[in-house]
């Protein structure tokens, strides 16, 4: 059996994000970067399922420049079997992504795909749907309990939805997004790290893999939330109640 797992390049949640004044894009002198969160739960999750079944393989991929080979060491150190670096300069969107990762996936053959559900930098929540449609396979998004069954041929995956806890099972192979409550990832190793150097991690380009990654979309502009105003306060419910109706109008 073989995973495939995506890993997204990403500030790190701690890091001070500041835009840049004269364009699209962040500051990014100072800032830390990581594997995206939802990608290091589902890097565990697949990382689990390997030390319980024993014969298979985990393969982390991430699309970027050489700076997403910091990522991949930290997927390998993690435990990962191989890494894959499809390198380019370009800022993909989610289409492009997924057309990258559809690429990788057939020359791969994994059989299912298991990766966060959305990245913390554009939030898009996008490339996973869009994978699954691309390779014609089922999917479950926000997966937050996985269980291999019947002779690991199909998953049974417990989604969070507004409503609670909806359960389904899709047969393999599939695309699998996983939530936050999966699990906890486990912290890289010294053991790990030394390990993950001997590990073999390729490199290769779009072109290589028969892909024209080239983003149907462009960020114009960013900019920061409005700051909140301050409460009011007030010395009675009616005038509370005034002031919903009739200032706030949401009542």
């Amino acid at each position: 059996m073989k995973i495939l797992v995506p890993l997204k390049r990403v500030p790190d949640p701690d890091t001070k994000i500041r835009i840049k004044p004269d364009g699209p894009g962040i500051e990014l002198d100072g800032v830390k970067f990581a594997v995206n969160p939802f990608d290091a739960i589902a890097l565990e999750e697949a990382l689990r399922i390997e030390e319980k079944l024993g014969e298979m393989e985990v393969v982390v991929v991430s699309i970027g420049g050489e700076e997403c080979v910091e990522q991949l060491r930290v997927g390998l150190a993690m435990g990962a079997d191989r890494a894959l670096l499809v390198k380019t300069s370009e800022s993909l969107d989610s289409l492009a992504v997924a057309k990258v990762l559809a690429a990788v996936y057939r020359r791969e053959k994994p059989d299912f795909v298991l990766m966060g559900k959305q990245a913390i930098d554009d939030d898009s929540n996008q490339a996973g749907q869009m994978l699954a449609a691309m390779l014609g396979v089922g999917q479950a998004t926000f997966v937050s309990k996985l269980e291999l069954i019947e002779n690991n041929t199909k998953a049974r995956c417990g989604r969070e939805t507004d409503a609670g806890i909806e359960t389904i099972t899709v047969r393999l192979p599939a695309v699998l997004t996983t939530d936050l409550r999966l699990n906890e990832p486990r912290y890289v190793s010294l053991p790990g790290i030394m390990k993950a150097k001997k590990k073999p991690l390729e490199e290769m380009t779009p072109a290589d893999l028969g892909v024209a990654a080239t983003s149907r979309t462009k960020i114009f502009k960013l900019e920061s939330p409005p700051k909140r105003k301050a409460g009011v306060r007030v010395k009675t419910v009616d005038e509370l109640v005034d002031k919903l109706k009739n200032e706030a109008k949401v009542i």
